[in-house]
């Protein structure tokens, strides 16, 4: 039979979380349990995607396992094996026949995952793109959301030792200057006023830029965690300061930069992730597609 797309594979993957009675399912071996149901044959489980580098029928089951995770009806313990959620075993309850994204969209996670406000209703349609074009930028731009997820929800599984060495990683590639043993020279002291990390503006070295650095997961930046930092960047006579986080900072926060006398700029989780992904950090490529047109001026003829 066909390779189930990723939509079909929802249900099933869903039901075999639910299965597991609250305990972690590990990914591959639900792979194993939905090659079966479906009888695919080896030919099927090991057909590659056009790139070569992954197996077909995993990914769409890795795939439907992230759009599960978006909508919060499967949640992701540790690498590699998920678990249902409550929210995954009221869907159970409910006996449908199939999960899909329109399903899906009646979440508000989910909806944001996808860039929508709005849940699909009943019977319509996403209208499609103008172009081809337009088409391969919404896939792009979907996958990229999926990895800074992805990429965010590991680091929050770090140490704040690590955290704190992607961050220089991070900045160091984004071109500021020093090496990464300038850079790390001040990380992880943790009685500096707050200040975990110094990294230099260019590689001149004319001005330095103080890093502060916090790993929180249920915790958001408010303004007492900015005043703290720009309090230490006044004793240091700082002038430029980065406060990086994988959580988000609070409306108060943002508003009490103004009062700051020298300038600090937020980076938050999701934004930390997109700099990894753009700048190559815990990332790497698994295929490149390059869009060509016609070139009007290889057939002008001379007349």
């Amino acid at each position: 039979m066909p390779i189930p797309d990723y939509e079909t594979l929802m249900l099933p993957l869903l039901e075999i979380g639910a299965a597991a009675n609250g305990e972690v399912v590990k990914l591959s071996d639900a792979v194993d349990q939905l090659a079966e149901r479906f009888r695919l044959t080896d030919k099927e489980r090991t057909e590659l995607l056009p790139s070569g580098g992954t197996f077909k029928f995993s990914s769409r089951v890795s795939w439907a396992r992230t759009y599960l995770q978006k909508a919060a009806l499967l949640e992701a313990p540790k690498r590699g094996y998920f678990r249902l959620t409550p929210r995954g075993t009221a869907i159970i309850k409910q006996a449908l026949t199939k999960i899909d994204n329109k399903v899906l969209s009646q979440f508000a996670e989910f909806r944001a995952f996808q860039g929508k406000k709005k849940p699909l209703k009943a019977g319509s349609e996403a209208q499609p793109l103008d172009t081809p074009i337009e088409s391969i930028e919404s896939f792009y731009e979907q996958f990229r959301e999926a990895l800074a997820a992805e990429l965010l929800d590991r680091v929050k599984k770090c140490s704040p030792q690590f955290f704190e060495r992607l961050v220089i990683h991070v900045l160091l590639k984004m071109g500021y200057g020093g090496s990464f043993k300038d850079a790390g020279a001040a990380l992880g002291k943790t009685g500096d006023g707050g200040i975990d990390g110094v990294i230099r503006e260019d590689k001149l070295g004319l001005d330095n830029i103080y890093i502060q650095a916090k790993r929180w997961s249920d915790k958001v930046v408010g303004s007492p965690d900015l005043d703290q930092f720009s309090g230490a960047l006044s004793k240091k006579k700082a002038t430029k300061g980065i406060f990086i986080t994988t959580s988000t900072f609070t409306k108060d926060a943002q508003s009490s930069l103004k009062d700051c006398s020298s300038r600090i700029v937020l980076i938050d989780g999701g934004q930390l992730a997109k700099y990894m992904i753009d700048y190559g950090v815990g990332v790497s490529v698994i295929d490149v597609f390059e869009l060509k047109r016609i070139d009007s001026d290889f057939f002008e003829e001379d007349l």
